[in-house]
């Protein structure tokens, strides 16, 4: 086995989750998905595609009615784009990963805004690239980007910036400035951005159109930006395993055909399902964004209350990351809390070694009141520690 794969971390999140399995009294807000079901239009198109018998292969790039409704939900949120610089692929891992594929080389050097999604790190690391990582700075708990140290990262010599935001795990979300900033700085030094604005929607902020900040904004067709994007957070299809990417036109056609080479295409009937999201968007996206709002708003102030805490309102996102005092070890606490509590939280150390000592916690639930139930665990379980 090749090297760089056998160097792979194992999901440190997945050993966590790992130690609770079975567990019936565990509250498990490990993993990066809402415990609500997609909603019901969406799996009636599934249901209604198989039936006509739509069981095929699709255009690798995807079907063509997708890959337009795409165009028109992203033209009324950023400047106005065509379908054909949309990319259907089978899931937003697979959209994130085959950007990699199409842009690095091995020994290629990338650099990554971490705290981040592990996959994020992993990806360019697999195909052999040398990943440096710029960290954000947590100040009381909110984190923040210097740019300064940035700049300084992003040399000629770098092939690819990686950015999350708003950030898994942190919440962190850029500015408009700052995406100008970013984006004038890497046309200098001839560096693509690969932008991972999944969790877009999930933003908490007043804002016209109902989205964060995206380089799309700022950003011609041709400048080497590619940004990807998933139905999984703002739809609640985590499992139908449908996202996509925006491209520039000089790399859809090479894109197509990478995507031959890797899932040939998505299913026909996963896309009719996108097609049915897209169509019920208004009915469907702002209530989940509500609902995480009160979500959000229901835990972080109980979580802040708690002794030794430290916590911001994450801007986006459906996570709160918080740091507890005289814990220095994020996967022996996360293990500790499941053993001992009966929660699941996330190390914060899986998605990078800055973040020791913090938890990420999903508030993506459908009942408020687990959240509520989850922290008087917590509060139980610090209580019974030394000098708790």
């Amino acid at each position: 086995m090749r090297q760089a794969v056998e160097q792979l971390e194992a999901s440190k999140i997945r050993e966590v989750a790992n130690a609770g399995l079975g567990r019936e009294d565990v509250l498990a807000f490990w993993f990066g998905e809402s415990d609500e079901v997609t909603p019901e239009p969406i799996r009636r198109a599934a249901i209604e595609s198989l039936e006509r018998g739509e069981t095929f292969y699709a255009h690798n790039l995807g079907l063509p009615e997708l890959r337009a409704a795409i165009a028109r939900y992203m033209s009324g949120l950023h400047p106005a784009l065509g379908g054909e610089r949309i990319a259907v692929t089978s899931g937003g891992v697979s959209a994130l990963m085959l950007a990699v594929q199409a842009l690095v080389d091995a020994g290629d050097e990338v650099v990554a805004v971490t705290p981040v999604w592990p996959n994020l790190t992993a990806q360019p690391a697999i195909l052999g690239a040398r990943v440096r990582c710029v960290p954000l700075q947590p100040v009381g708990g909110q984190w923040t980007l210097d740019l300064q140290a940035l700049r300084a990262a992003v040399t000629p010599a770098t092939r690819l910036l990686i950015v999350n935001a708003p950030n898994n795990p942190t919440g962190w979300t850029l500015t408009r400035e700052e995406q100008a900033e970013i984006l004038a700085h890497c046309r200098g030094t001839g560096t693509w951005i690969l932008a991972d604005e999944v969790y877009e929607r999930l933003y908490f902020e007043p804002t016209s159109k109902g989205c964060a900040p995206s380089f799309l904004d700022v950003a011609a067709p041709d400048d080497r930006l590619v940004v990807a994007h998933s139905f999984s957070k703002s739809f609640l299809m985590t499992g139908w395993r449908l996202g996509w990417l925006v491209l520039p036109p000089a790399l859809i056609e090479a894109m197509g055909k990478l995507i031959e080479f890797n899932t040939s295409c998505a299913s026909v009937f996963t896309q009719r399902a996108g097609l049915a999201a897209l169509a019920h968007e208004a009915d469907i996206t702002p209530r989940v964004v509500a609902h995480l709002k009160t979500c959000r708003d229901t835990l972080l102030p109980l979580l802040a209350a708690l002794p030794g805490v430290e916590v911001a309102p994450a801007r986006g996102g459906m996570y709160a990351f918080f740091r507890l005092a005289g814990f220095a070890d994020s996967l022996e606490v996360a293990k500790r809390l499941v053993a001992e509590a009966g929660l699941g939280l996330a190390p914060g150390n899986a998605f990078a070694p800055e973040a020791q000592g913090w938890l990420r916690w999903c508030f993506a639930s459908r009942d408020p009141q687990r959240l509520v139930a989850g922290v008087e665990r917590l509060k139980g379980w610090l209580a019974a520690q030394p000098g708790g």
